[in-house]
Order: C-alpha cells, then sequence, then structure tokens
C-alpha cells in the first residue's frame, strides 16, 4: 500500500474542529509545515490528501472524469440539496444532468440576464437610508437571490416568489457562523427535535421549500404554456435516451441546488469586494473613473469586459475565495499525481485557497492587489475560485457577470463607507468561508451621476 503525504498528527476530531473553526489558519499552518501536499483526517472513513501545486491542480483537473467519483466524496452537502442534486452524482447520470443544466448559464442568456441584474440592484439599493448602517452580505443575499430566481424559474413576482425568498435565507442562516455550521460536519448534530432544535428548524423551513418547489413543479407541468426559457422550463422538457422526464423529485432536488448555490456564493463575494474597494479608496476612484468613461448608458456586457473592474473581482475571488477548496474527488483506480502514485479510492481536492496564497504566484499574497491581474495572465490551474475539470462550478459566467454589474452599478450611483476602521476576518458558514459580521457598511448619499442607466445594447 502506498504511504500517503504526511499531516497534522492531532486527533482526528481536532482537526476536523480546526477545519470546522479556523480553516484558512488551519491550512495556512498545513501548508508551512508540510508544504505543497499534505493528509488531513476529517473524517472516520477516509484520509483527504490536500494539492495546492499548480501541476498536480493540473493533473486533477486534466484527467479523464471516468478517474473520480466526486458525487460520493460530496455527502456533507446532502442535508442541504438532497439525493439526486448535480452535487451528489456521478458517472453518466452527472453528465446528463450537467448538459442539461448549462445552456442557460452561457452564451444569450447571459445579455438578458446582464439588464435583469442592473435593474434588481438599482431596485434593490434604492431601499438603503442615507446614514443608516447595513449588511452589505444580506443585501447582496436579497440581489443575487433575485437574479437567481429570474433564471432559474423566471420568478419576480408573486406569492410563491414571496414565500420562497425569505425561507431560503433562513434555511442559509441556520449555518451562518462556525458553531452553527457544526451540524454539517459532525452527523451527530443532525438531530430533528422540531421546531425547538437549531437542525429540525432548518428541515421544517426545507420542507416549506420543498412543497412550494413542488407546486412550481406542478403548475408548469400542468399548464405548458407557462414554460419559459428558464431553467425550470428546460428541464421539464428535456427527456432522457429513453424518452423519459425528469421526475418530480429529481427537479425538486436540482432546483434546489441551483437555489443555495447560486446566490449565496455570489453575495459573500460581493460583500468581499465591497469591503475592499471602500477599504481602499484608491481602489475605488480608479475603479470609478473606468466605468465612468463608458458613458452615461453603458452597455453592460461592455462593462463586464472593462479591465480594471475584472482585476478587482479576480483580487477579491482570490484573496479569500468563498470555497477554500475545490470538489473532493476520489480516485476510481490508481493514479499518479505530481509524480507520486495514489492508489484507487484516495480523496484528494485541489486547495483553492492555499494556491491562490502561494508566494510564487501571488507575490505578496495576504495583500489586496488588483493589479496583478492586469500585470499577469493566470492558468486555469493558478487561478480557480470557480474549481475546474469536469466539476467546474456551472454558474461561474452567471457569477461573473453578477460582480462586475452589480458593483458597478452600486459604485456608479452611491456613495458608501465601510460603518467600521478595523479588518474584517473570514469566518466559516457552512461550506463556505464569509466575511465575520457581513461587513457593515452606510450609505452616505447619492451621487451626481445617478440617473444613469445601464441598458441592454440592440
Amino acid at each position: 500500500m502506498s504511504q500517503l503525504p504526511d499531516g497534522p498528527q492531532i486527533p482526528r476530531f481536532l482537526q476536523l474542529l480546526k477545519w470546522v473553526a479556523t480553516p484558512y489558519r488551519f491550512l495556512d499552518d498545513c501548508a508551512q509545515r508540510y508544504g505543497d501536499t499534505f493528509t488531513l483526517r476529517l473524517s472516520r472513513c477516509n484520509n483527504f490528501v490536500f494539492f495546492s501545486h499548480p501541476q498536480a491542480i493540473q493533473d486533477i483537473f486534466t484527467a479523464d472524469g471516468k478517474q473520480f467519483d466526486s458525487g460520493r466524496a460530496s455527502g456533507i452537502l446532502r442535508p442541504l440539496v438532497g439525493e439526486n442534486s448535480l452535487f451528489l452524482l456521478d458517472g453518466d447520470r452527472h453528465k446528463r444532468q450537467r448538459k442539461l443544466l448549462m445552456p442557460p448559464f452561457h452564451g444569450e442568456r447571459m445579455q438578458s440576464y446582464a439588464r435583469t441584474i442592473a435593474q434588481i440592484t438599482e431596485g434593490a439599493a434604492s431601499q438603503w437610508m442615507q446614514g443608516n448602517p447595513f449588511t452589505a452580505r444580506r443585501a447582496m443575499q436579497d440581489i443575487t437571490l433575485q437574479v437567481i430566481l429570474h433564471a432559474v424559474f423566471g420568478l419576480s413576482e408573486g406569492s410563491r416568489y414571496q414565500q420562497l425568498k425569505p425561507l431560503l435565507a433562513e434555511v442559509l442562516d441556520t449555518t451562518g457562523s462556525p458553531l452553527r455550521s457544526s451540524a454539517l460536519f459532525f452527523p451527530a448534530l443532525q438531530k430533528d427535535w422540531g421546531g425547538w432544535s437549531p437542525w429540525g428548524k432548518m428541515m421544517q423551513r426545507k420542507q416549506q421549500i420543498h412543497d412550494l418547489l413542488q407546486e412550481e413543479i406542478s403548475e408548469r407541468r400542468a399548464q405548458p404554456e407557462l414554460q419559459g426559457k428558464d431553467v425550470l422550463s428546460l428541464m421539464l422538457s428535456a427527456r432522457d435516451e429513453n424518452g423519459q422526464p425528469m421526475t418530480d423529485v429529481e427537479l425538486r432536488d436540482e432546483m434546489l441546488t441551483l437555489l443555495f448555490a447560486g446566490h449565496e456564493t455570489t453575495a459573500t463575494a460581493l460583500a468581499w469586494a465591497l469591503y475592499w474597494v471602500h477599504k481602499f479608496p484608491q481602489v475605488r476612484e480608479k475603479l470609478r473613473e473606468e466605468i465612468d468613461s463608458l458613458g452615461d448608458h453603458p452597455d453592460p456586457l461592455a462593462i463586464y469586459r472593462l479591465p480594471y473592474l475584472s482585476a478587482v473581482c479576480n483580487e477579491t475571488l482570490r484573496i479569500y475565495p468563498v470555497a477554500p477548496i475545490a470538489f473532493g474527488r476520489f480516485t476510481n483506480s490508481p493514479m499518479e499525481i505530481m509524480g507520486r502514485q495514489y492508489e484507487a479510492n484516495t480523496l484528494v481536492t485541489a486547495c483553492i485557497y492555499l494556491t491562490h496564497h502561494r508566494e510564487d504566484l501571488y507575490p505578496e499574497p495576504n495583500q489586496f492587489k488588483p493589479d496583478r491581474f492586469i500585470e499577469h495572465q493566470y492558468s486555469p490551474y493558478e487561478f480557480i475560485p470557480f474549481g475546474g475539470g469536469n466539476r467546474r462550478c456551472l454558474g461561474a459566467a452567471l457569477a461573473q457577470l453578477e460582480m462586475k454589474l452589480v458593483l458597478a452599478t452600486i459604485l456608479s450611483h452611491y456613495q458608501l463607507e465601510l460603518a467600521e476602521n478595523k479588518p474584517v476576518k473570514p469566518q466559516r458558514r457552512g461550506v463556505t468561508i464569509a466575511p465575520a459580521g457581513g461587513v457593515q457598511m452606510v450609505m452616505k448619499g447619492k451621487r451626481q451621476v445617478a440617473s444613469r442607466q445601464f441598458v441592454t445594447a440592440s
């Protein structure tokens, strides 16, 4: 049996505790002691090999998808998204579902989403009261949830829409701190004692979401004329090689996956972006100059291509990535990674955070320096905020479009500032990492160019 790379020798329980409570500090300590590759013991059944060297990441991301099982490495997500989620599928079934879900998040659909994103952002920001503090992550979550509800269901109003919004937020807030996140990592805490227990309350909320999704699916099946170009419509009309449609349970779990994954992560990234941009006024002013240079009626896709705005978003995703690691993968057969042989059934992962903090790739990695993305072109094995290979985030293009348009809309229309002049630290939020406290901000007033409208070019 080939020996796994070295790693911490402290008990498994303490390793998991560090992974939940202080993930980035734990990873930094491991990298400093063990280097590019190390093994963590985070569960009773499997050791977890972490890689941060671009060559190792290339070996993993470019391997044949059949080389790995990733779905069974993602069991921690099962309570949130269900058995039929794309996250938990492998093989042909994963390939089929991914192919079905991909079109709405690419190509011409992006232009219609661009107008929606700008309109939703303007509507949400117009509710901010001058002089009143607000939590950036919560405000961004409201925007990104409206966008994903529009993309997945074509919904922008109505009773079902109004019920879904708070329920989704409540479920995600159930794991909104390191302590509350523990239930995902320690199965013994997953006790459903009704509304009196945190887990029971989350399960109740999830059941309510299930019921609302089922109502939407049933209504669309009964009235095909309601179907449009949204993701649910596409999946309702899809048929497999035997001419069979997806079941209601399959549809529901995929919709739940898109709703959770499709807005929470982008909202967190936007909260970080607002923090960094307002922590460094020179970054904010340089951004405004670039956006203002497009004139009074900029095409959203011209905004999307702005180099400094792109650099700011990339640096935001680099310094504190929303996900610390790419999807874990079990090897299905012996495999060589960066010259070392690993046996079948080895659990491996590309560590996004450590790759993004390599001194040889990113000098002064703990400093926020957007210009590094102007001066250097990074490979898809050096800059990996959305993972890679056949498990790369489906919504990466939509997330990048959202980040840029929401930032541009806010910076063009409003004068904001941080409510507190102190560093914001990363903190565990479920399986992701978010800014502790959500980033407290204050709206100081509107800019003189507040009449500008972002319109989609004809």
